[in-house]
């Protein structure tokens, strides 16, 4: 459902709801009320069950160390509380606001010199009717999960300050000192209401984002919000400019007809209504309207693709001093440059051991009998829109399924002694959107692009556990597959989901609504299901006219030629020996994402934008016109509206001001000259990986120029559908 009003001009610390047209009074009191909670209590077979043990390590990073304070944070407090709630809302949080804090604000014994609040607001996922798939899995379990999701919120933004050498503790429901609805009030992101009936609303009418009507303490509403919600808290000495609280007479519903429509550039009032049309295992995007094809539109020979070993990884190679020793330096330090990044790497790490299980259940994941029993698990094509159902209640951007082929899985661990094998016959693909509001700001390989990443791996491998989780006690096995640690190769599990195409930048796949701005988790399985097909949406042809990736990428690691047959696959294969040393040494950011930033496909959620991708999809005559016209109006350009994040580099545990700069790019058309005449770029196959049995205990050194060779000698797709009689 695109926008018809454009965000470009909204400063990201603002949020998608219009708050700030709402009457605000220093004088309104707090009121005792609670929270929304779920409408009816979870069966049997409902994930909520899978989500304790995730609680518990979630909980377990609420508080920790705090490093050696840093003076290059802004002293400014309104900045302060503009960048922390951007954070959150980075974070995929639906509203923010900050309060000092009372002595009544605690709920127990005052254990901290806290001086500040930091309250957000999480709102309900989307769940299904009862007679649509996923139902009997997601009714009851909103509270819980989105109270999980508070928790890793919280856990982050405390992590962030702390980094910045600041106490701080989060606080969630069931595991906080300080009155967390109370907090709610006075720091202006909810009111206290009594109990009304009704769940729509319209200009001027009352919210319902209530959940159960009846006798006891008043509810709290938040306003232009539907849905139900949950509430998490900061606690901190980090000195913010404070919000004042809602007005009694504050609307409950949209203030006029403007912030309905969304003119703002904010989330409109119908889209909700929108969304509730539409099932919830289809999404949000009509990938139904993508041409379906039996094979993916670059060839693959299945049957000439080696296996590659996890220790081939060129980020596992940098590790071992493959690469030499600077990225071997640089690599144990790529993921934590940037505080906020470091906030997450914890949560990241700690979830591992839970990933799942490889063949059969073990003994201490027996299935619980009332699960299995519940739940009809026969009809594949019923438990694939349950599974992408499940994905997309808990935050999934885009589902798909696909066979787990033994090609798509690695060989060999990264110890090179542990053999894996294709273990699971399934694959539930789940892509994360690494946000337009942000990637419009950034340069791409500024000082937020490694927290983008860590953002939407964070997010994937805490939906990939939970649906493991859930998986198990229905009586299947279940592994997830994240950046931490995954046995299987995301990008022909992707392709093969029918998530999008092969682009010109090489070694991701793109997605005909969110382009190649997302971040991929798998979740494989022993539950029978249905596989979809893959997608024909006319990126070939798009892809071999525009050359923008590869005009804009730093270190010129992206192909102007034409595609070449790479392991089996048909590819424009990039330069992975000089996108890593890049990545990993950027002395002016913290990773690079440049190629994504630039993409023509990289597009605001407008009905504008719509419009000119159907034109792509539907008239491959619009292609030249388009890529002109991407470049005309400066797609890719920095917005700096829509920068908000501070640039800082942890150096010795502290946050400083970095010390190479910032990267800084904008758009370059004349690169094209400079790059494309005499681009060299070298390919590594299976034969100049580290051989099978190497540890990261030994060193394998890059051997760049058998990598040229490579790539001169490399067979044509042309040549190689005419061997195989394609």
């Amino acid at each position: 459902m695109p926008r018809l009003h454009s965000n470009r001009d909204r400063p990201f610390h603002l949020g998608v709801l219009p708050t700030e047209h709402l009457p605000r009074d220093p004088a309104a009191p707090a009121a005792q009320a609670r929270m929304p909670d779920d409408r009816s209590p979870a069966g049997p077979a409902a994930v909520a069950a899978a989500i304790p043990a995730y609680r518990e390590l979630l909980l377990g990073c609420l508080d920790g160390d705090v490093a050696p304070r840093s003076v290059a944070v802004p002293g400014n407090a309104r900045v302060r509380a503009d960048n922390l709630k951007a954070s959150a809302y980075f974070l995929e949080a639906t509203l923010a606001g900050v309060c000092s804090l009372a002595p009544d604000d605690w709920s127990a014994a005052r254990s901290e010199p806290h001086t500040h609040a930091f309250v957000f607001v999480v709102e309900f996922g989307r769940e299904p009717a009862p007679d649509e798939p996923g139902a009997a899995w997601i009714a009851g379990s909103n509270a819980d999960w989105t109270d999980l999701r508070c928790a890793e919120i919280a856990a982050v933004l405390a992590g962030y300050l702390r980094a910045l050498g600041y106490p701080a503790r989060g606080h969630v429901a069931g595991a906080t000192t300080v009155a967390i609805e109370r907090l709610a009030q006075r720091a202006g992101v909810a009111r206290a209401v009594g109990q009304v009936e009704g769940v729509g609303e319209r200009p001027g009418e009352d919210s319902g984002n209530h959940a159960v009507d009846g006798d006891g303490p008043a509810v709290l509403r938040v306003p232009m919000l539907s849905a139900g919600f949950r509430i998490g808290v900061v606690t901190t000495e980090y000195a913010m400019a404070c919000d004042l609280p809602l007005a009694a007479d504050a609307p409950l519903g949209f203030p006029d007809p403007d912030a309905f429509a969304g003119v703002d550039g904010t989330r409109p009032g119908w889209w909700d209504d929108e969304l509730a049309r539409r099932p919830v295992h289809l999404g949000r995007y009509p990938m139904e309207r993508i041409r379906r094809v039996d094979e993916p539109t670059t060839l693959i020979l299945r049957d000439e693709i080696v296996r590659v070993t996890r220790r081939s990884d060129f980020f596992t190679r940098a590790l071992a001093g493959d690469l030499g020793p600077k990225p071997k330096a640089e690599r144990g330090r790529f993921a934590t440059k940037h505080p906020l990044a470091l906030a997450m790497t914890p949560l990241i790490r700690v979830m591992v051991p839970l990933q799942g299980s490889r063949g059969a259940l073990p003994a201490a994941d027996t299935p619980e009998p009332a699960a299995q029993a519940a739940e009809d698990l026969s009809d594949p094509l019923r438990n694939a829109e349950a599974l992408k159902a499940l994905a997309y209640f808990l935050g999934a951007d885009l589902a798909g399924i696909c066979r787990a082929e033994s090609w798509m899985y690695h060989s060999l661990d990264e110890t090179g002694s542990c053999a894996i094998d294709a273990y699971h016959r399934f694959a539930l693909v789940i892509l994360l959107d690494q946000g337009f509001e942000t990637m419009e700001g950034a340069a791409g390989d500024d000082w937020i692009s490694g927290a983008q990443s860590m953002r939407a791996y964070l997010r994937g491998a805490l939906m990939a556990g939970v649906i493991v989780g859930h998986l198990q006690r229905l009586g299947h096995s279940a592994r997830a597959h994240t950046s931490a640690h995954s046995e299987v190769l995301h990008l022909p599990a992707v392709l093969m989901a029918g998530l999008g195409e092969l682009p010109r930048i090489g070694e991701l796949v793109l997605n005909p609504f969110i382009g190649p701005r997302s971040k991929s988790v798998l979740v494989t399985t022993s539950l029978p299901l249905a596989a979809d097909r893959p997608i024909d949406f006319g990126l070939q042809r798009f892809c071999e006219l525009c050359r923008k990736c590869a005009r804009e990428c730093p270190c010129n690691a992206i192909s102007f030629g034409p595609k070449i047959m790479y392991n089996g696959y048909e590819i424009w294969k990039p330069d992975v020996e000089r996108c890593a040393k890049y990545r990993l040494t950027n002395a002016r950011g913290s990773a690079c994402g440049r190629c994504m930033k630039t993409c023509p496909w990289d597009s605001e959620d407008l009905v504008e934008s719509d419009r000119l991708r159907w034109m792509a999809i539907e008239d491959p005559a619009s292609h030249p016109w388009l890529i002109a016209h991407d470049d005309a109006i400066g797609a890719g350009a920095r917005n700096p509206v829509k920068r908000w994040w501070f640039d800082l580099e942890i150096v010795d545990g502290v946050a400083v001001r970095p010390p190479g700069g910032t990267n800084e790019h904008d758009l370059d058309p004349g690169r094209v000259e400079k790059l494309a005449k005499g681009q060299k770029l070298a390919i590594f196959p299976p034969a100049l990986h580290p051989p099978p049995g190497t540890s990261v205990e030994s060193v394998v050194p890059v051997d760049r120029q058998a990598g040229l060779r490579a790539a001169e000698k490399a067979e044509s797709p042309v040549a190689a559908r005419r061997r195989a009689g394609r």
